[in-house]
């Protein structure tokens, strides 16, 4: 069976040629509503799909495609026969190679949708995973997330979704931003997976977000309206109540409630909630001198610096300190607790610490020292980055261990074009 749909799939055949391996293998042939083009696959194929429509005395049948994703139908019918082809006759290991662009691999996906071929949809829909990190421009994962809402694709949706999530600070920087739908603005600022520096970043973002989109003309309020004019008063007054009343009469407050959204911590990677290990750091070493060296007809005498990446002693992890307050409220600013953050690189890292590690890398987050129990909990939460700026990854601490690579790869949510990554590792304070 290998054989014939290689045969088939061959783009080497003519029209001619191609009907007659049709007929031989009982394949029907789709055409294009548009320009009439004949493709031929396997009954047995389009028979898994009852959106297409084919009856079984049909030898050829209408489907209709949008115009700008006919150029790509033929890569629709020949990866869903493939793969379909393989599923039947339970071949488990294929390897399939389509060239796909952004605009290709969007048809792909709608096409898969549009007749119902779940598998290709979901396989195109874990593609686009790693392109959404190579628009530093923000136009994909937007354009991408307006497309799922459009297909009621909720698995791309929450994908484009918590890509910019996690990448919150970057998009609010790029040119994306002001032009950012407000539907999905309403969306993101819902989620506690937010990873921006701080809160005050966020005011700022949306106060640009606002001032770009709308005019709003201050000298045609009324003068006596003008003193009411205070969009934050309520909302600045319980933030100073939490942060200077003691957690025991905030509690008694009937405006204090844990459960609320106010009270829930984002992702801040700003001081002095995260720090980072980047274990490929380079650090300028002793300046080396080489040699004369001659070159055509002049000698040419020239030194360098050797770097080399961060390191620590043999069997010793990477490690940061950093400390934070117990809590985020201004009346714990001098209450600190003291962090330690490991990178293990080996077996001996984790051993001689007395740990267990399954894979490496493998991170660590513990505090080294201890505080008075307070109604509060920490959660910790370890961040890959790339290039220092986008998240590809946010994972949790387990029992303070967080595992970066299984067998011996990274595994992240966008990948990356390089598998060089820095490690924040974020403390947040919750109120329980």
């Amino acid at each position: 069976m290998k054989g014939k749909l290689g045969t088939v799939f061959n783009y080497a055949l003519d029209m001619g040629e191609c009907q007659m391996v049709c007929y031989e293998l009982y394949i029907s042939r789709a055409k294009s509503a548009m320009d009439g083009k004949a493709i031929c696959t396997h009954k047995i194929i389009l028979s898994q799909f009852p959106l297409f429509n084919a009856s079984e005395e049909a030898t050829s049948f209408m489907v209709s495609v949008s115009q700008s994703c006919q150029q790509h139908f033929t890569s629709f019918i020949r990866c869903t026969a493939i793969t379909t082809a393989c599923r039947i006759y339970r071949k488990q290991n294929f390897y399939l190679k389509v060239d796909v662009t952004h605009s290709s691999m969007q048809c792909l996906h709608w096409m898969a949708s549009r007749f119902g071929v779940k598998q290709l949809m979901e396989d195109v829909g874990r593609v686009f995973s790693g392109i959404l990190p190579e628009d530093t421009l923000f136009q994909t994962p937007v354009s991408l997330y307006e497309y799922a809402e459009e297909a009621r694709d909720l698995v791309l949706r929450e994908n484009c979704i918590r890509y910019l999530a996690w990448n919150f600070q970057n998009l609010a920087r790029s040119p994306a931003w002001t032009k950012l739908p407000i539907k999905l603005l309403r969306v993101l600022l819902t989620r506690f997976d937010l990873v921006v520096p701080d809160e005050y970043f966020l005011l700022q973002a949306l106060e640009s977000w606002v001032m770009d989109r709308v005019t709003f003309r201050f000298p045609m309020i009324p003068a006596e309206k003008l003193t009411h004019v205070n969009m934050y008063r309520e909302k600045v007054f319980n933030a100073l109540h939490f942060n200077v009343l003691l957690f025991s009469k905030l509690q008694s407050s009937p405006k204090f409630n844990k459960d609320d959204d106010d009270f829930e911590p984002r992702i801040y990677t700003a001081e002095p909630w995260s720090t980072a290990i980047d274990p490929w750091k380079r650090v300028p070493g002793p300046v080396h001198y080489c040699p004369p060296s001659y070159h055509k007809r002049f000698q040419l005498r020239y030194c360098h610096n050797r770097y080399r990446t961060t390191r620590s002693p043999e069997g010793q992890p990477i490690t940061e300190l950093f400390s934070t307050p117990l809590h985020s409220s201004l009346i714990f600013e001098n209450n600190k607790i003291q962090w330690e953050a490991n990178l293990f690189k080996s077996k001996q890292d984790c051993s001689n610490r007395g740990l267990i590690c399954e894979s490496f890398l493998t991170a660590r987050l513990v505090p080294k020292n201890q505080f008075h129990q307070i109604s509060v909990i920490f959660r910790k939460q370890l961040l890959l980055m790339y290039q220092g700026k986008y998240v590809c990854q946010v994972q949790d601490f387990k029992e303070g261990i967080s595992h970066i690579t299984v067998n011996g790869t990274h595994v992240v949510a966008y990948p990356c074009p390089a598998d060089r990554y820095t490690y924040h590792f974020v403390v947040r304070p919750e109120c329980v």
